[in-house]
């Protein structure tokens, strides 16, 4: 069911404002979406993407068998999401301080699937020391570079990410980690960023959609043959990888078997924010958008003007307006130009005919996914066209890892 504006003054009529909503009907149907165009793989699920564990748990319920364990962020985080019940987990980013690792550590000693990812020697060798003191074997993943490096590297596509972007590399990083006693080497990481992260259907951007729809199709191919170069030079060198992580929400459609992988991660597609909406793949522009926050008009400084409490929440990357949360309902409310989101307040313009009280929510969709999630203490739930719950955020619990 689609709400209206109507309905969302009804929904939110006396609810606290500024509040995150997520909208539980259309947050399961993202992930029966995912699943679906996965055909077959195992999910793993981007925690950071969520940033609410009661929504990472329903997820991996309501998925069941087709949905394997998190992707997260930080050995805190690890942690934590341990003590929330979660097991299977992937620290997708490398860690190298003494205390995050004995945080993993400690974890690997309790039984726990804790992997975490490595992308150089002197990484590796710190790992290797930690584990051995601590008496644990410690899963390793290497976290393998998927940009596009042409004529030597002098023009890059992708993100820099790791400088393990070759088949020779890979084999010698996870040589050295299973020629260590206290580590155990267990595959790759290995996203694509220039293909799940690129919009290529962006209003009024012609030229750049059809440049950015090239670059995807070419690093599809290009990508899937490295990583499948990558597996077969683990698997004659003895190494064979169990676990092969690759794509996002936005290149589901294409990170398969065939590509090389055994898993793919998904997260942001759950929330759909607003950056997804740019996107030409089918199964991209049929998921919905089930979380965005409502503020509250507490003023009227002109005929079809109004001010909003709040709103400033600026998205990370490149700095930009496609950053700005965008107002959502009621239709045809936009931002000045001069004044953007503020913040502790945000001015909106009108469409003739639209009028609206003191007290009324303006809602709005937010430029990412889970990033929304550390600017409030809970989330408010909606299902059946009804206020069902309100579930803390990382921020609620009071954790916050960076």
């Amino acid at each position: 069911m689609t709400y209206s504006y109507g309905d969302w003054q009804r929904i939110l009529d006396g609810a606290s404002l500024p509040a995150v909503v997520v909208d539980l009907d259309a947050f399961d149907r993202n992930l029966d979406r995912q699943i679906r165009v996965a055909e077959g793989l195992p999910l793993r699920l981007a925690s950071k993407s969520v940033r609410v564990p009661s929504l990472l748990r329903r997820a991996l319920d309501h998925g069941g068998s087709r949905l394997k364990g998190l992707l997260c962020y930080a050995a805190a985080e690890a942690e934590d999401l341990v003590d929330d019940g979660f097991d299977d987990l992937v620290i997708a980013y490398p860690i190298f301080r003494e205390g995050d690792v004995q945080r993993v550590c400690g974890l690997v000693r309790r039984g726990l699937t804790v992997r975490i990812v490595a992308d150089e020697a002197d990484s590796v060798t710190q790992l290797a020391r930690i584990a051995a003191r601590e008496g644990v074997k410690l899963p390793v993943l290497i976290c393998v570079d998927m940009s596009l490096r042409l004529l030597g590297d002098r023009v890059h596509v992708g993100v820099r990410r790791s400088p393990v972007a070759t088949p020779q590399s890979v084999v010698a990083l996870a040589r050295q980690i299973a020629d260590s006693p206290s580590l155990i080497f267990s595959g790759l990481l290995a996203y694509e960023a220039q293909v799940a992260g690129l919009p290529d259907q962006l209003p009024r951007q012609p030229v750049m959609n059809l440049i950015k729809s090239s670059v995807r199709r070419w690093s599809i191919h290009a990508v899937s043959e490295l990583r499948r170069a990558m597996v077969q030079a683990l698997d004659d060198a003895g190494l064979h990888p169990a676990l092969v992580n690759g794509g996002g929400t936005g290149s589901l459609d294409s990170t398969t078997v065939e590509s090389g992988v055994t898993e793919v991660s998904a997260g942001s597609g759950l929330y759909k924010p607003h950056l997804f909406d740019g996107y030409r793949n089918p199964h991209m522009r049929e998921l919905e958008p089930s979380c965005f926050f409502a503020l509250e008009v507490t003023r009227r400084p002109g005929p079809y003007l109004v001010t909003c409490l709040g709103g400033g929440y600026v998205a990370s990357g490149p700095p930009g307006v496609d950053r700005l949360p965008r107002p959502w309902l009621p239709l045809g409310a936009a931002l000045l130009p001069a004044e953007m989101t503020g913040e502790v307040q945000t001015p909106l313009t009108l469409p003739e005919g639209t009028r609206l009280s003191l007290g009324d929510p303006v809602l709005f969709r937010h430029a990412k996914a889970g990033e929304l999630m550390e600017r409030f203490v809970e989330v408010t739930l909606v299902s059946d066209g009804r206020i069902v719950g309100h579930e803390p955020t990382y921020r609620g619990l009071g954790r916050s890892y960076f």
